[in-house]
């Protein structure tokens, strides 16, 4: 039987110990092979400008922006300490110039209709406040035929890829994070009512043994 949801947080990560902790995950997944970056170009989400959804430290948009040419990346955070860490990131990749990090809630973003070529988001949306909103305001903020890809962890993972996955965090202090983020997290039956409460029906989502990715195109 799958377990209640229990959200997680609707603020972000703001600890600075855990925010250092998490951005030595996210680079171990980085150097492991292991960000999407690959799987957002392989969608067409290779070019123009993009808005990240809670970027955290910022390196899956610092790794398309690497991975792609004259495009721009806009990273809308919840979290004031992570946008500090995302800025040296991006300083420490010499991207500076083709990002820009903005304070913000997805719920209501800063920005105006049909702004961006595409819209991509992984890891934060077990923490959205209100999901229907924020997949509203996604399609709101894009382009038409502007292409949307968002991955999360997954509720319903099997006991054996939650053991696995739990033990392959690394540093161990960001395990306690894994296990909430886990529970918020959404079964794909959830997530495609949400998308169709959104009005967002013909979006896609698929969900593989260690998450969830949610695919769709701006008519």
């Amino acid at each position: 039987m799958i377990p209640p949801r229990i959200p997680e947080t609707d603020h972000g990560i703001q600890d600075e110990d855990i925010v250092l902790y998490f951005d030595q995950m996210q680079k171990n997944l980085r150097d492991a092979g292991r960000l999407p970056t690959e799987s957002l170009i392989e969608l067409g989400i290779r070019a123009g400008t993009a808005l990240e959804v809670g970027p955290g430290p910022g390196l899956v948009g610092l790794e398309w922006l690497q991975a792609t040419e004259n495009t721009r990346v806009t990273g809308l955070e919840i979290s004031p300490a992570m946008i500090a860490l995302a800025e040296q990131n991006a300083r420490d990749y010499g991207l500076s110039a083709r990002v820009h990090y903005t304070e913000g809630n997805a719920i209501a973003m800063p920005f105006a209709d049909n702004t961006f070529d595409a819209v991509f988001s992984n890891g934060s949306l077990h923490e959205w406040a209100e999901p229907e909103a924020v997949f509203t305001e996604i399609a709101r903020v894009l382009n038409p035929g502007g292409r949307c890809c968002v991955t999360d962890l997954r509720r319903d993972l099997s006991p054996e890829i939650y053991q696995i996955m739990h033990a392959s965090c690394d540093p161990p202090e960001i395990r306690p994070g894994f296990e909430t983020s886990v529970q918020a997290a959404y079964t794909p039956d959830e997530i495609t009512a949400v998308l169709g409460r959104a009005g967002l029906g013909n979006w896609d989502v698929f969900a593989h043994p260690y998450g969830l990715a949610i695919t769709g195109q701006k008519q």
